[in-house]
């Protein structure tokens, strides 16, 4: 657990980072620090490793004061993640890997063979191994930027603006990356950005912080976004929040079996093949793994496919199932099962029908 107790960070000048921050984050929880530029945000952040050390109050890990601490032994117990992953030009990704438990004495022998199964566990092709950060990609040096924080199994993870540099696609993944890496380890996680979608798909809990450095509220997603504290926080969260508050329910649907056609032949079935009448001028194409790769149009010729709008899954969110309905090009969500199969359609009245039942408190939702 880590804990802030009225900690200040004041500056020369008279210039107030952090002020007066009293708040808790519990052991193996992930807990968001969210806010607008120049919040304090990082600052906060980086007096838990004392990379900036407090003017006043006390950060305390597991009820020990930091400040009493030897800095560096601190580090060493906490992994540390920053924007665009901060690795080291000159070392390659196994090494980058093994920064940690060969600064603890580990065997090169057992820091090498940790690193290798991190970087197949962040989602990396052990065949990076032996290559340098500049001949990786934005989103792979990321990931070796969370493999080498894990290297030495810290219970503690800092991550500051860990995917802003990347772009939204492969923040996503990441971001994703980061939920199953959370299940997997169950680490104490402090996270910044200044994304509120961000804090709200990754945090147990969100500190929303105002200029100058004060908590503005501290709750978790699903009560930030239905209360929200004040004018300020209900600015910052958006005047879209009862949309995104749909992204933290989830339910099982019912799913539409439907025919389908391969996409390599992509051609409307003719009349009469005992395609239903409701489908109304539009299937799914699907590859030979029955993976959905578009939709086709009664009349299109052979092979033409319109691009498809974002999937569901069977136990989904209800955002990810409404904008599933919306983004389609048919009025029908595409849902897929968890190795990416076609697994049938949604319509907007089933979801909304969902929407309304989750309101009222009966069935669907699921913890």
């Amino acid at each position: 657990m880590i804990r802030f107790d009225h900690v200040t960070k004041s500056y020369p000048g008279g210039t107030t980072a952090v002020a007066d921050l009293t708040l808790e984050a519990p052991t193996g929880h992930t807990t968001v620090l969210v806010g607008p530029s120049g919040c304090g945000k990082t600052t906060s952040l980086r007096m838990i490793n004392r990379m900036i050390e407090a003017t006043s109050g006390t950060i305390s890990i597991d009820g020990h004061d930091v400040a009493s601490m030897n800095p560096v032994e601190l580090r060493r117990g906490i992994g540390y993640v920053i924007q665009a992953a901060g690795l080291f030009p000159h070392r390659t990704i196994v090494d980058n890997v093994s920064t940690v438990p060969l600064l603890l004495g580990w065997p090169k022998d057992k820091a090498r063979r940790r690193s290798m199964e991190l970087i197949e566990r962040v989602g990396l092709d052990p065949g990076l191994a032996n290559r340098y950060p500049h001949q990786l990609s934005g989103g792979q040096q990321q990931r070796v930027g969370v493999a080498r924080a894990l290297a030495a199994d810290p219970p503690i993870m800092l991550l500051d603006e860990p995917f802003s540099a990347v772009d939204p696609v492969v923040r996503a993944e990441l971001q994703d990356e980061f939920l199953r890496l959370k299940s997997e380890f169950g680490k104490t996680t402090v996270f910044v950005t200044h994304d509120i979608d961000e804090a709200i798909t990754v945090g147990d809990q969100i500190a929303v912080l105002r200029g100058g450095g004060r908590l503005a509220q501290f709750a978790q997603p699903s009560a930030l976004l239905s209360r929200p504290a004040d004018d300020f926080v209900a600015g910052f969260v958006g005047r879209d929040r009862g949309y995104r508050a749909l992204g933290l329910r989830h339910v099982q649907l019912s799913v539409c079996p439907e025919p389908t056609v391969r996409a390599a032949a992509g051609t409307f079935p003719a009349a009469g093949s005992g395609t239903p009448a409701e489908l109304g001028g539009w299937i799914v194409a699907v590859d030979e793994a029955d993976r959905p790769t578009g939709w086709v149009a009664a009349g299109d010729g052979p092979g033409r496919q319109h691009l498809g709008g974002t999937l569901a899954t069977p136990g989904g969110s209800l955002r990810q199932a409404l904008d599933a309905v919306l983004s389609s090009p048919s009025g029908r969500g595409v849902v897929v099962d968890e190795e990416g199969r076609f697994a049938g359609t949604v319509t907007v009245d089933t979801v909304l029908a969902a929407i309304d039942r989750d309101r009222a408190g009966e069935g669907d939702d699921t913890p």
